[in-house]
C-alpha cells in the first residue's frame, strides 16, 4: 500500500538524501523512515531492528521521498532527534 501521510514538513530533508534504487528499502517511504528515526533519536531508543522497520514501511509516494534511501533517512532522523533531545 502506498503511504498516504502528509510529509510536507520533511521535503527539504528528503531532497538532500541519496537516491536508492535497490536493496531491501527499494520503494519504501523514506519520509516515514525519517520520522521513525527522529522519534527513536529524541527518545534515545537504541533498540531497533532495521530490517523489521523497513518491512513495516508503506510504499513511497511520488514526491521528494520517492527513490530515496530509507536507511539514510532513518539515520538522519535519528541524528536530528538526538540533537533535538539535548536542546
Amino acid at each position: 500500500m502506498a503511504c498516504s501521510k502528509n510529509h510536507s514538513g520533511v521535503q527539504t530533508i528528503m531532497n538532500a538524501l541519496p537516491t536508492d534504487q535497490g536493496g531491501k528499502g527499494r520503494h519504501k517511504c523514506a519520509a516515514c523512515a525519517y520520522e521513525l528515526g527522529y522519534n527513536a533519536g529524541i527518545n534515545l531508543d537504541e533498540k531497533i531492528n532495521l530490517e523489521n522497520l523497513l518491512n513495516s514501511l508503506d510504499e513511497s509516494q511520488a514526491q521528494a521521498q520517492r527513490h530515496k534511501s530509507p536507511h539514510a533517512a532513518y539515520a538522519k532522523g535519528y541524528l536530528d532527534g538526538v540533537i533535538d533531545s539535548y536542546n
